[in-house]
């Protein structure tokens, strides 16, 4: 059993795409500090065969559990699975403003926000229900990983209050606790 260090990062519906995308560019700047190289910014909709299969590669899908997805038939490519009988879908996100930092082995890790459909459409473009979170910017993510760099950067989105929730399996327990 491998440690992890994990976060999830959310930001109202209200803030502009440009505004989290001029926060990551400099989020950027100090990851570039930190030794991550390359790196880049992601800011557009994911509205494209390629642009959706990156969106695969990177992004987490938002797992809805609701009965009233049950036996209904979604709007393609609203999601990237459905479970008719259960009422389970994976939502795929519209939109992302990313950070994307390698490491000195290559290994690419993503911060940033994700904008998924605020309502669960039908085939016919009629609402089931309005997706947890309203249309709140979201993501999560871990690495398996000690490496304080990654810490330092889920820090500058704590400074700029986007930590929903943090874990850091490496961290020594807390006395008393």
């Amino acid at each position: 059993m491998g440690l992890s260090y994990h976060w999830s990062i959310r930001a109202p519906a209200a803030v502009p795409a440009a505004e989290l995308a001029d926060f990551l560019a400099n989020v950027e700047g100090d990851a570039k500090l930190l030794g991550f190289a390359p790196t880049i910014v992601v800011n557009g909709p994911f509205d494209t065969p390629e642009r959706r299969e990156f969106a695969r590669r990177v992004a987490r899908p938002l797992t809805v559990e609701d009965p009233r997805l049950r036996d209904v038939v979604l709007a393609p490519g609203s999601c990237w699975s459905h479970d008719l009988r259960e009422g389970c879908c994976r939502l795929a996100p519209e939109h992302g403003v990313l950070l994307v930092v390698t490491d000195q082995r290559g290994r690419e890790t993503v911060f940033g926000f994700l904008r998924y459909p605020r309502f669960i459409t039908k085939s016919d473009g009629a609402v089931v229900m309005e997706t947890p979170g309203g249309g709140d910017w979201r993501s999560g993510s871990f690495v398996d990983c000690p490496d304080h760099r990654y810490r330092a950067i889920i820090r500058r989105f704590a400074a700029a209050g986007f930590v929903e929730d943090e874990k850091d399996e490496f961290a020594p327990p807390e006395r008393g606790a």
